[in-house]
């Protein structure tokens, strides 16, 4: 049985979550990528975290983008918990508490090398969208979105 809870950056679990999260972006991308710019997590305030059997398996968080959106940052699932729908859980918590903080879409950004999750947000129903932000200028970054109704 797996718990789902509401916490925030300065979660230690999380915090190790977002460790191994880096070092698999790293392995695939390379250290130097322009995104790992991106990656810092001192200050986010909406973070859900997977527990199974009180070890924490996955992870994903929130911020505020504007009025209206939230971005979802820092989604990981343990390599030993895949293929279990814990990414849809987490996405689901993640848009769930948008909507709660009055949101009507989410965004995200993620690298062109991780298939898996583009996978599992254009099964959520996430779409292509124009660069946003500081993104505008990175070549293999691929941006989403999804109005939550």
């Amino acid at each position: 049985m797996i718990e789902i809870i509401r916490t925030n950056s300065q979660n230690p679990e999380f915090e190790k979550l977002v460790q191994l999260l880096n070092s698999d972006l790293a392995n695939r991308d390379g250290k130097t990528h322009p995104l790992s710019q991106f990656n810092k997590i001192s200050s986010i305030k909406y973070v859900v975290l997977i527990l199974k059997k009180d070890i924490a398996i996955g992870c994903g968080a929130i911020s505020k983008y504007d009025n209206n959106s939230m971005e979802i940052k820092r989604m990981y699932v343990s390599p030993e918990a895949r293929g279990q729908r814990i990414g849809e859980k987490i996405l689901s918590a993640l848009e769930n508490w948008s909507r709660e903080l009055g949101h009507t879409k989410c965004l995200l950004f993620m690298g062109s090398k991780q298939p898996e999750a583009n996978k599992l947000y254009q099964r959520n129903h996430y779409n292509l969208i124009e660069k946003y932000g500081e993104l505008k200028d990175i070549k293999d970054c691929i941006c989403l979105a999804k109005d939550l109704y």
